[in-house]
Order: C-alpha cells, then structure tokens, then sequence
C-alpha cells in the first residue's frame, strides 16, 4: 500500500535461518545409491497439472512437486522461504511485501519474476475461469477478492500486484495472521503465463509444460504414470537428489500393495484397512504412521430433501457408532470426529460438544427420536443414495454406515461408486444426496477446517449459516491465539448444532516406505512429502 510504513517481521527473519532445510539433507554417513530414482503410489489418476485448477490431494503431490510458491514447507512442517528470501508487513497488518530471489528460472530458462505470480493470482479469481480454489482467496481476506468472485469487480483489481520484476505486495482487507501459513497451497504459486497463452488447456502437457521447482513432467499416459525429472533450472538444484520419480495412479489399495511387495513402488499412498495389523508384524520397518490434518466426513446435499431438515441429518450423524469404526474398522489410530477441525492440528482447543458426550446407546436413541420428530419411521422408512468414490476403503466403510443406519433408523441405502474425476464433478455440480468426503487441511491452523464450510468456502455442501459466517469473521479480528479459539469453538458448535456434514473420523496417515528411501518425516501432519527432500540409500 502506497505510503504505509514496512517493518520487518521478526518470524520471517527467524524463518529464513531454517532456508537451508529446503531439499535433501543428507546425513554425512549416509551412502548414496548409485540411481535416484523413485516410484510413488498415488491413489487416484489426477484430474489435473495445473496449480491454478489443482483441489484434490492426487494432483497436489504432483504439483508440489514441479510447482513452488513464496513459501514452503520443510520436512518437519515448518513454513520456510522457497521463491521468496523474506518478507515485510505493514504495521496495521494488511500489507505483505515479498522480496524473490535473485537468478530463480523456470524450467525453460526464463526468469520468475513478480509479474508471473501477480498473472497467476487474477487468473485464480478470475470468475470465467472458474477455478475451484478462487474461494480460498477471499478467506484469506486478499483485497477485493470478494468483489471479483462474485462478479462486481474486474480480477485486476486483486490486492496482488508487481512493484517491480522482484517484489511482490499483498495487500489484504483486514490482517490475517496465518497468511502465510496459506501461501504453501498450489492455488497461490505461479504459472508460466507464455505456455497458457500459446497452448491453452492443453499447456500442462509434457511437451508444453513449463514448471518452477525441482522436476519437470517428461511423460503422462492417463490411468497409467506419470513420470517427473529433475529440473536443472531449479534455483535449489544442487540440493535436489532424486533425479526422476514416477507416480502410479493405482485406486485399488490391494493392487498398489502388491506392487509395493514387489519392489516396483517406494513408498504407497496407502494401504487396504484389513492388512494393517499383518503388516504392521511382518514389515514393522515399512510402516509409517503419522498425524495427520484430514477429517472423513458424509456430506449432505442440504438443497434436497430429506436433507433440508437438520433432524434427519443429525439423526444419521448420531447414529454411527465411531468406536467401531476407528478401532475394529481402521485400527490405525485413527480418532473419532464430532466436530470438523482434528487435534493434531496447532494450537487448536478443539469444544466439548454435547453430542460428543453422549454414549453411543444415548445417542442411537436421540437419533431414532429426531428422524420420527421428522416423519421417518417404520410405515415411512429413509431412503437416499451413499456416493463414494471408486476405493475399497470407501466402499467398506460405507457398507458399515449402511448397515449401522439400517439396524438404528431403519434407513434404507443405495450405495454408487463413481471414479475421482466424474465424483468431484458430481460434487460440484450438487448432484447427490449424500456424499463420501474428506478435507486435508491446506495449512496447520484450525481455519483451514471451518473456512471450508463458510457461505464463501469450497462447501459442496453449499450450506450457509450467518452466525457462522459471523463466529468466523470475528475469529480472524480476534487479538489473540486464545480469542481466537473461542470463534472456533462457537463455530464448531454452530456446525453441530446444524450438522451440514457427518465428521465420521479424524485421520491419522499410514504408508509403506523402502527402506532405501530417506528423508521421509513421520512427524509433519501436513500432507506434502516433497521428493526433492528425499534420496535413495545403497
């Protein structure tokens, strides 16, 4: 902002000291592989490369790894300076100046300049390009980005702009205290602008990419690989080891397990539910198990009926004995969730909600009681479709929620699987009734969670609730860490109170490593595992 007076943040300072954990660290004892090569397990074919239009962790992982924002994450979780050495903020809070670094490439060769990040940002709010992420700007309180997404502004008026080829200001209406905690998501990182021009959809293609961070795309066969090398333009290439890595789309966790047995995958993006307990006797040594920033929810379709009506909602919510499914469903330490925000996640306090105290026994009968104040019984039993996306884990679990609705409620459900890509469009579209879902956060702060179902959020639930809204807006003018906690819990129980989804678990993260692969954090409860901080032992 023109005039206003810049003082250095301290924690930016402090932040800086950590830039030489970016990348592989590799201990001085450690014997290198003689190829650094390393194949990942992806769960689903993503349904995008472009980080403008990225909104599913499957595509995410990819990404992060050819894409590179201000800020990062090292392996530990700490945000860290990737493009950008260090920032200054306005005294009031509202005005964030980024310095680049000198001499940063693309991987074509041509220099990231401010300009690249400014294109990048109005062309995520641009409501004609409809980018599922456009919401995140306006929680992030990015200036005018209300206006844009709702169409009474023209996207250059964005509070993002170029003062010259190496500074970039932010500038927000009203101070965010987490901003830069959210500047680790794909949403905000640049895209080479020349690519997108000549190229259209079709720039993220492997002969037309062009990317900023340590890979490059080299081959993409849909529903087969993907396929990265190391991208010698990359401002931190001397740091980078692993010099390709292939990602398998595989969506059936007993063929990715198999693989993985064989020697063909390194580390899997998962593993079926049923094998834990074998696998953690027999490969004690492969089995990572992590906190984890993700909640499982059923999301309603609040628009349709029965689902209008919150009885029915909470009735369903009530109904499910998560007990049975964290311990003799997923067994992997998963916890029972009763609000939307999980207890790993920083200096969250997370309420003591009323339902949440209840025994399960208490709580079936509270739920037979709402869907019969509703209408539903035995002369007029629920019905309604369960959607999921194409998984066995999703499948078994919604056979057990099918099951546990009939035996309570006396519900009866359908069950439809649909494949990631066609699912999130169904979604999109509020073509359901009930719906498989999950939120990782994108940064460690409880409002990554509960911004997600403000009136302005992502919320395919389209659910809208002022005094929500309102707990939510206070909790981002709160004063303190403290203050701020109290919005949150006034929010989390708006949400209970409502019940606009079912939080049915909070994650923790289980994968299978080699042995051979170091660099892996097991105490990040962020999702991102970057393979440019990762190497291949002999």
């Amino acid at each position: 902002m023109q005039g206003s007076k810049l003082t250095v943040i301290a924690a930016a300072v402090a932040l800086f000291a950590h830039a030489s954990a970016l990348a592989a660290d590799v201990p001085a004892n450690v014997a290198l592989a003689d190829v650094q090569e390393l194949v990942r397990g992806n769960g689903d074919e993503v349904p995008t490369l472009d980080p403008s239009y990225s909104s599913d962790t499957a595509s995410s992982r990819v990404i992060s790894d050819m894409f590179e924002g201000l800020v990062t994450q090292s392996p530990d979780g700490d945000i860290i300076p990737a493009l950008a050495t260090h920032w200054d903020t306005s005294a009031d809070g509202k005005t964030y100046t980024f310095h680049l670094r000198d001499n940063i490439q693309w991987s074509n060769g041509d220099p990231i300049t401010a300009l690249d990040f400014e294109y990048s940002f109005k062309r995520v709010i641009d409501p004609h390009k409809a980018a599922p992420y456009s919401w995140y700007y306006t929680t992030a309180h990015i200036l005018n980005a209300d206006k844009i997404t709702q169409g009474k502004m023209a996207p250059d008026k964005l509070g993002v702009k170029a003062l010259d080829a190496k500074t970039l200001q932010i500038t927000l209406d009203r101070p965010v205290p987490y901003l830069v905690k959210m500047l680790t998501h794909e949403s905000t990182f640049p895209v080479y602008r020349q690519a997108i021009e000549k190229y259209g959809d079709a720039w993220t293609k492997p002969e037309n990419i062009v990317t900023s961070s340590a890979y490059k795309l080299t081959h993409w066969t849909l529903n087969e690989r993907i396929v990265l090398e190391r991208n010698p333009k990359y401002w931190n290439n001397e740091k980078t080891v692993i010099e390709q890595v292939t990602y398998l789309p595989i969506a059936d966790l007993t063929a990715e397990y198999n693989r993985f047995r064989t020697g063909e995958i390194d580390i899997t993006s998962s593993f079926p539910l049923e094998q834990y307990n074998a696998i953690k006797k027999q490969r004690p040594d492969e089995l990572l198990t992590m906190p984890s920033l993700g909640t499982y929810y059923y999301l309603f379709n609040v628009h349709r009926k029965p689902f209008d009506d919150p009885r029915v909602r909470k009735a369903l919510a009530y109904a499910i004995d998560r007990d049975i499914v964290t311990t003799a469903i997923l067994g992997q330490g998963q916890v029972p969730a009763y609000g939307v925000t999980p207890p790993s996640v920083e200096g969250f306090d997370p309420p003591k909600l009323a339902w949440g105290k209840l025994s399960q026994k208490e709580r079936n009968k509270a739920a037979k009681a709402l869907l019969a104040e509703a209408g539903y019984g035995p002369s007029n039993p629920l019905s309604f479709e369960l959607v999921y996306n194409t998984s066995e884990s999703h499948k078994k679990l919604a056979i057990v929620m099918s099951s546990m609705w009939n035996k309570t409620l006396g519900a009866k459900v359908d069950l439809a699987n649909q494949e990631w890509k066609t699912f999130l469009q169904k979604l999109g579209q509020q073509d359901f009734t009930v719906a498989r879902y999950a939120w990782m956060g994108d940064y460690n702060e409880a409002s990554t969670f509960l911004a997600y179902f403000e009136s302005a959020g992502m919320n395919y639930a389209r659910w809208s609730n002022a005094k929500y809204d309102e707990a939510m807006k206070q909790a981002i003018q709160a004063p303190t860490d403290e203050a701020r906690n109290r919005y949150y819990q006034q929010a989390e129980t708006i949400f209970a109170d409502a019940m606009p989804a079912i939080p049915l678990y909070h994650y923790t993260r289980s994968v299978l490593k080699n042995t051979k692969v170091g660099g892996y954090s097991t105490v990040n409860a962020s999702e991102p595992r970057y393979t440019r901080d990762l190497y291949m032992m002999k």
